[in-house]
């Protein structure tokens, strides 16, 4: 009789499916506990991405669930969340308390990189994690406009040696925008390009970060492939529009990460539909279905699909990004689960390996 309870309650369990894990609870590993005591049942379960919003509803539909079993008549669940670390290259040395590196890349400029990256971090906080977000477009930074940072602001300084992460929305951020004006022209070849960004993520003091979201100057070149093979970079994310041409250096974008052996977690695919402000009519300004020949084409995964819209850049322009702004938003939703399709993506990958420390007394 125990093993059939016992069956049925996994059963009822795996009645839920993750939708961002596309499984199953048991099948995905989150169950930590399972106990069954005559007619009660203890169960809890950690998800490997954040889930601040989620778990409290997650815990009600299988309370439900497992109370709808022969023979049970109460269940206590609880549901939380932990990050992992991640890392594609094990022989890179990690960067002090941050668990998580994701590129943000595109293969060409004007596709929403940096909106997408920002609305990707405060998404990713406004469900529990500690984030942290790094503009390396050196030539051209735009995060302090995106997270409506004061022109003129310089992150404090440790040592004189190291930067303090400048706050911004609830994000720990670092541009280097904050550290010359914006009338100063970056004239710098590659390789002085690549020492600024590796200085700029290394010497500045990142508090516990879950994840440090890393927006990459568009394109595939010298600093790209740089960045990739000297930053212990966790995995990788591409950004897209549907256009062909957008499509086409989005393809080489992940052509370049499989050759560096750093994980494509998927692609997003921005501006993908217009929907008219007047009359609700939906458009696709820059055609259809190319996201879904890539992920086909190279085995990946469409993440999310964002709409073009007036709405998301107004806000980008005001300082204040529509998650930040209006959270509970349809475009914000859109955003939220983009990121936590990411976030959960990246949690399925080989967990990094924290060596065992002993000590002995000889």
């Amino acid at each position: 009789m125990a093993q059939a309870t016992l069956a049925a309650v996994q059963e009822a369990i795996r009645g839920y499916r993750d939708p961002y894990l596309a499984t199953d609870l048991i099948s995905a590993g989150a169950v930590e506990r399972l106990e069954i005591d005559g007619e009660q049942v203890l169960l809890e379960v950690l998800l490997k991405y954040p889930s601040e919003y989620l778990q409290d509803g997650i815990a009600q539909l299988l309370k439900v669930a497992i109370e709808n079993v022969a023979g049970i008549e109460q269940a206590q669940v609880s549901v939380g969340w932990q990050v992992e670390p991640h890392k594609a290259h094990e022989q890179l040395a990690n960067i002090e308390n941050v668990k998580n590196i994701i590129a943000v890349s595109s293969g060409k400029g004007g596709v929403g990189k940096s909106t997408t990256s920002v609305n990707l971090a405060l998404a990713l906080a406004k469900d529990g994690a500690r984030v942290g977000v790094l503009d390396a477009d050196i030539y051209g930074p735009s995060l302090a406009m995106l997270l409506g940072v004061p022109a003129g602001t310089r992150p404090q300084t440790i040592q004189e040696k190291f930067f303090k992460p400048v706050q911004a929305l609830g994000l720990q951020t670092m541009s280097m925008a904050y550290l010359v004006t914006e009338n100063t022209p970056m004239v710098w070849r590659g390789p002085m390009v690549s020492g600024a960004l590796q200085q700029l993520i290394s010497q500045t003091v990142w508090d516990d970060l879950d994840y440090l979201i890393i927006d990459m100057p568009p394109g595939t070149g010298d600093i790209q492939l740089t960045l990739s093979q000297k930053i212990p970079v966790s995995a990788s994310v591409v950004v897209t529009t549907p256009q062909d041409i957008a499509l086409l250096d989005a393809k080489k974008g992940i052509e370049m990460f499989n050759k560096v052996s750093i994980p494509v977690l998927g692609v997003i695919e921005n501006m993908s539909i217009h929907i008219c402000g007047h009359c609700g009519h939906e458009e696709h300004i820059f055609g259809e279905g190319g996201a879904d020949k890539i992920v086909a084409e190279f085995n990946s995964e469409l993440l999310g699909s964002l709409p073009l819209s007036k709405y998301i850049r107004e806000q980008s322009d005001s300082g204040l990004p529509v998650v930040a702004a209006d959270g509970d938003s349809e475009v914000a939703q859109m955003y939220i689960n983009t990121a936590r399709a990411m976030a959960a993506k990246l949690s399925t990958l080989a967990v990094q390996q924290v060596p065992e420390i002993q000590i002995s007394e000889d």
